[in-house]
């Protein structure tokens, strides 16, 4: 299938390694150029010899300055903006609300939401310019459901929701779309350590804990980053033009997060 995305100018923010990665890879090949951004300086020093189509900077998106840096990067490489992939984020801390470190919290809000924040708001007068404007924010099925011992991660989650449909509304009239995704169990190194530290509060082995976390879901296996960069390419792409304001979950019908 054709999606009709050939040259489409995008970003994608925490972009070495991961979902970032694979979905920077998956723009790649539907001929889109790309540039990512990343906290991991070796990570994006090791695109230089596996990805080199992929331009890149060293950025933490909770830093304004620091995003304003690599918005001049990303401008000058790309020669414009189309799609911005608001993908960074953090796991945060893991422990009941009294317990969390207030520092923690301030954190993982500060890069799960403030993040997508310093990026929309520098991204949206190049995407206004776009005759293919779009903003893909990677929310969590913790913005749809409660997530008992993981506050910080929920609240920044079920905020990126209001943030995008609010910005859906408000650039609707320049034809630039705005779409939330929430993966559910995501296969990867951050997944297993959520499960641990899960495991751990509760004494239990990591297999139970993964058993629990699975007993609450419909397909009973781990969502994959390949699957969650194949939706955002096509919500970025003209087959998409009139979906926007939408939270897509990607979870394998997950009714519960334990």
């Amino acid at each position: 299938m054709d999606l009709g995305i050939n040259g489409l100018r995008v970003l994608v923010t925490a972009g070495a390694n991961g979902i970032g990665l694979e979905i920077a890879r998956a723009f790649v090949r539907e001929g889109a150029r790309v540039h990512v951004c990343d906290v991991d300086e070796a990570a994006l020093d090791a695109l230089a010899t596996s990805d080199p189509a992929l331009t890149r900077s060293l950025c933490d998106v909770a830093d304004r300055a620091s995003v304003a840096r690599m918005f001049d990067d990303a401008l000058g490489a790309l020669g414009g903006l189309d799609t911005l992939v608001n993908n960074a984020g953090v796991a945060g801390p893991t422990g009941k609300v009294d317990d969390i470190n207030p520092e923690d919290w301030d954190r993982c809000l500060a890069v799960c939401l403030t993040g997508q924040f310093n990026c929309a708001r520098l991204a949206a007068p190049h995407l206004r310019q776009s005759p293919n404007g779009s903003i893909v924010n990677l929310s969590s099925l913790a913005g749809r459901l409660g997530f008992a011992m993981r506050a910080p991660y929920a609240a920044a989650k079920w905020g990126v929701i209001g943030f995008t449909k609010s910005l859906a509304i408000e650039l609707g009239g320049d034809g630039v779309r705005v779409n939330a995704i929430l993966p559910g169990l995501v296969a990867g190194d951050r997944q297993r350590r959520v499960l641990e530290a899960k495991a751990q509060q509760r004494g239990v082995g990591f297999a139970e804990m993964e058993a629990i976390a699975f007993s609450y879901t419909s397909i009973k296996d781990y969502v994959t980053p390949q699957q969650l960069a194949d939706h955002i390419v096509f919500l970025a792409s003209p087959r998409c033009r009139t979906v926007s304001g939408q939270a897509i979950s990607i979870c394998g019908d997950t009714q519960m997060l334990a």
